[in-house]
């Protein structure tokens, strides 16, 4: 009686040890999601903003450089497109989705880039305090974006690990079955390419 009653305080002592070391990341995993989807909403909030100074920036151009329509064709509709994709936190762990959502975005950042080169062949534009602030404001909405996005990755990767790591794997398999990993951004192919320096 004596050997099978310190069986049961052992067996009891084991599983209070268990729960115990579990039980300390039972809101790891809701935590770490809320998280990540705070940082996606910081990510659309600065594109966003983005979004809303291209219009004014694009009418400044339009009155210097009449005969780069084509340009300026091409960043309207790239904001068009960009703010036409949409991806909420629901859709954060549909790769698919993630994927049009930054390709929409990699092209509006580069019809940007090539709409501000043009501004490089027009003096008075460079020199006009609309755009001179336009610019500004879009140079640091870009910084915004990048700090944005790089918070993002962090927090998406903190909740990727906890859904793979011990105790989180726990919680992962047994209540939290339903949550799967969040994706994150991706370099763009065109940023991956070693740039062509000619002479």
């Amino acid at each position: 009686m004596v050997v099978s009653m310190a069986r049961i305080r052992g067996f009891f002592a084991v599983i209070l040890l268990g729960l115990t070391v579990a039980g300390c990341g039972y809101n790891t995993i809701p935590t770490l999601e809320e998280q990540a989807k705070a940082k996606w909403s910081d990510v659309q909030n600065n594109y966003q903003r983005r979004a809303d100074l291209i219009p004014n920036l694009v009418s400044t151009v339009q009155g210097y450089a009449k005969q780069e329509r084509e340009v300026l064709t091409s960043v309207i509709e790239a904001r068009a497109k960009a703010t036409s994709v949409k991806i909420d936190a629901s859709q954060l762990t549909d790769p698919e989705k993630v994927k049009q959502f930054q390709d929409a975005q990699n092209q509006l950042s580069g019809a940007l880039g090539r709409l501000i080169a043009v501004s490089e062949n027009y003096p008075d534009l460079k020199s006009n305090q609309n755009f001179l602030a336009l610019q500004s404001q879009l140079e640091g909405t870009e910084n915004r974006i990048s700090v944005a996005r790089r918070d993002y990755i962090e927090a998406v990767r903190a909740y990727n690990t906890e859904l793979k790591t011990f105790p989180g794997v726990i919680w992962a398999g047994t209540l939290y079955s339903g949550n799967k990993p969040m994706e994150t951004f991706t370099i763009a192919e065109e940023v991956k390419r070693v740039p062509q320096v000619k002479f």
